[in-house]
């Protein structure tokens, strides 16, 4: 299954969200250091609450709840008791730079929801082989904003081009973990294709992907999104489209990567 995620607080907004197709809501309770990190950038800090995840949950049946929580501070004990009674069934640690602060977090769920690592400092990238051994992880998520930032790049995606994120994935693969990376634009829109990035997906082995804010043009309501898009056509095209790219050969593969990373290399040059 190839689970697709969408960042929201508004009810409504989920509910139709699920019934379009899309398998998982995602609430972002990450705020600290959120914008000392991106407060200068065009990018989501978001202003969800505990309470609007309790909400969610009651509104989406059996599509899966996941709760992004802080950084691991003196406070995460209580976040993630919080976050566990609300019905989270997967909590995201972000921001982390060890195997030890995973561990930790680990062990606070205690096995009530599942754990998904992300993945966007260079130092989470280095003790990847660490993380993927600690008990209790269930799935990996490579964060490219955040990661492309600290290690100094100039695109978010470089990390296709210039073999890091395959090497991530080859560490997660061995470990026989699911995982995703980035954010997915609509089909047939964005600087990188968004049916590139879904053709990268496919030939890495990626089971989900979050639906970036360009997908529903930064839309908070369902009125909103509503007059902007048609939901369930949308994922209706990622859906169909990867289809047709699980049915590739090696050489059509290596093909949509040589675009991917001539696109990339070109964008990585006009920013220099």
């Amino acid at each position: 299954m190839f689970n697709l995620m969408l960042i929201t607080n508004d009810i409504d907004l989920a509910k139709h969200a699920v019934d379009a197709g899309v398998s998982r809501i995602f609430v972002d309770l990450e705020v600290n250091g959120k914008f000392e990190r991106q407060g200068h950038l065009d990018t989501l800090i978001s202003k969800h609450s505990m309470q609007d995840a309790r909400n969610i949950r009651n509104v989406i049946a059996d599509n899966e709840l996941l709760i992004r929580l802080n950084p691991l501070y003196d406070g995460s004990a209580l976040e993630v008791e919080q976050a566990i009674s609300a019905g989270a069934d997967l909590l995201m640690l972000p921001m982390f730079n060890s195997a030890d602060e995973v561990n930790t977090f680990c062990r606070l769920i205690a096995g009530r929801a599942k754990c998904i690592p992300l993945v966007e400092t260079a130092a989470a990238a280095s003790c990847l082989a660490e993380v993927v051994k600690v008990e209790g992880v269930s799935e990996i998520y490579i964060g490219l904003n955040d990661l492309h930032l600290d290690l100094k790049l100039n695109f978010m995606f470089e990390p296709l081009a210039n073999g890091l994120l395959e090497s991530l994935i080859t560490i997660v693969k061995q470990a026989c973990l699911p995982f995703g990376f980035g954010g997915l634009a609509r089909i047939g829109e964005g600087d990188l294709p968004a049916e590139l990035i879904l053709a990268e997906h496919v030939r890495l082995g990626s089971s989900c992907v979050i639906l970036s804010r360009a997908f529903h043009r930064k839309s908070e309501s369902l009125i909103a999104l509503k007059s902007v898009m048609n939901l369930e056509t949308e994922v209706k095209k990622i859906l169909d489209t990867r289809t047709q790219l699980l049915q590739r050969n090696a050489t059509e593969q290596l093909a949509d990567k040589t675009k991917v990373v001539d696109i990339i290399n070109r964008i990585v040059m006009s920013k220099a």
